[in-house]
């Protein structure tokens, strides 16, 4: 299946957190990262999720976040460092290439907030991503 989603991690789940509707899904990314997806516990079943089973995270670029810097009292969970590896900047928004740890990364944001945060190739980012917002795949 060929799928718009730029932003597709391999991994492996370390952990199922079942709620009454939705479970959260612990993952170790192959560059070694945490990755936590919020997902319905339908989605489980019929994935077959269970400790050990390899997949792919699946995340918009629209859902990325970028930050310069540590970032305190914040309930994103998802938290990726890497480096810029490219920059591409219109009149309203901007894309950003990052490397991360076993892969890469797509964010967009607006190019107001790339100019505020002085992104260029080689800045030093971590990319933010809300549990909810990471879809899985089985790979």
């Amino acid at each position: 299946m060929t799928m718009s989603i730029r932003n597709q991690l391999p991994g492996t789940i370390t952990t199922i957190t079942p709620g009454e509707v939705m479970a959260t899904v612990g993952l170790r990314l192959t560059g070694g990262q945490p990755l936590t997806a919020a997902i319905t516990r339908e989605a489980v079943a019929e994935l077959g999720l269970a400790p050990g089973s390899a997949v792919r995270a699946l995340v918009k670029s629209t859902e990325v976040s970028l930050t310069t810097g540590p970032v305190e009292g914040l309930s994103i969970r998802n938290r990726l460092p890497g480096t810029v590896t490219d920059i591409s900047t219109g009149g309203a928004m901007a894309l950003v290439k990052l490397s991360v740890d076993g892969g890469a990364l797509t964010a967009v944001i607006t190019a107001d907030a790339a100019a505020d945060l002085a992104l260029a190739p080689g800045s030093s980012v971590v990319a933010l991503i809300k549990s909810t917002e990471v879809a899985l795949a089985t790979a």
